[in-house]
């Protein structure tokens, strides 16, 4: 119940940000609205639309409103509902980040146990150094200059977008299109993010393969495999899926620079586009949704880290 309240409060705490932080941003956001063609009238009746007419407090109090029905109002820029635009680039942004993140999370975690059980060979020096590059770069880099390669030199996939115009004819001729648009920015992702997972997976398992109950294992007689993966693994894994739902936010929020690099049709352009332009609704929106998807992850790393470590409770010790 503390942690639910205290993901409550967070709740609140990014309402109130989110209103007032866009409304102190320098610009004008009737001037996204009006043309100055329009009469006095027409200026008045469209702010008034839009709620821009009333006083601060009842703007806030209608926005809370909105966010917590999820009826987030229209878009300044493209005059439709924000949860439309939102659901028509959501299937974009998720089969761009979760790929990634579940192959980022696959392929460090297999390195760093690796180059753990490797220790002090070439297969764990290999391991390091890539895991190193790999997140020493921005990712913007890493991303043009996989452009510039595989699209451009190599034209092996395209240069932009998230499906071909006009789209194929037939389910697998779209399914392999989607697919072909997707394959670059998904591999920039990971190779991008599975360095982190190697490096921080090695690190857990070193220290993990030290302890007495690994000693205790092997003079037991049990198969290095079976120490590695059934009791050293085992013990490690608890950081591991904590870690696993705490990088779900960063990584919806790196979509802003891979959808804009790859041109891709997401919500992460869409908050960029929105923020630039000062779309109060739909910046709105998807800050308040960032903040929810974060503060449910977060929730759901405690109830995970509970269920893989036997140790660990919510049940209130009596004394």
């Amino acid at each position: 119940m503390r942690r639910i309240f205290t993901s409550l409060l967070v709740i609140v705490i990014v309402l109130s940000l989110n209103f007032f932080l866009f409304r102190l941003m320098p610009g004008d956001p009737t001037s996204t609205l009006l043309d100055p063609r329009f009469s006095p009238e027409a200026k008045e009746e469209l702010l008034k639309s839009y709620g821009l007419d009333k006083p601060l407090f009842q703007q806030f109090l209608l926005y809370v409103k909105q966010m917590l029905s999820f009826k987030f109002g229209l878009s300044f820029l493209s005059q439709k509902p924000v949860w439309q635009e939102l659901a028509e680039r959501l299937p974009n942004t998720l089969a761009l980040l979760l790929p990634s993140l579940f192959l980022s999370a696959l392929l460090g975690t297999f390195l760093g146990v690796m180059a753990a059980k490797g220790r002090g060979k070439f297969s764990e020096k290999i391991v390091l150094m890539s895991g190193a590059v790999s997140f020493s770069f921005p990712s913007f880099f890493v991303q043009l200059v996989l452009l510039l390669l595989f699209a451009h030199v190599l034209p092996l996939f395209p240069l932009r977008g998230s499906a071909s115009i006009p789209p194929p004819v037939g389910f697998w001729n779209l399914l392999g299109d989607k697919v072909w648009h997707m394959a670059l920015p998904v591999l920039s992702l990971v190779l991008i993010g599975f360095g982190s997972w190697a490096l921080y997976v090695r690190n857990l398992m070193v220290k993990t393969l030290g302890e007495d109950f690994v000693l205790l294992a092997r003079a037991k007689g049990l198969r290095e495999g079976q120490i590695l993966w059934g009791h050293a693994f085992r013990t490690a894994l608890p950081p591991i899926i904590t870690i696993f739902f705490l990088s779900l936010p960063g990584v919806i929020s790196g979509a802003v620079i891979t959808e804009t690099v790859f041109s891709l049709h997401g919500v992460g352009k869409f908050l960029l586009e929105a923020v630039s332009g000062h779309d109060y609704p739909a910046a709105g929106a998807a800050f308040y949704l960032l903040a929810l998807i974060t503060v449910i992850c977060n929730l759901l790393a405690d109830v995970a880290y509970a269920l893989v470590d036997p140790r660990i409770s919510f049940r209130k010790v009596r004394r």
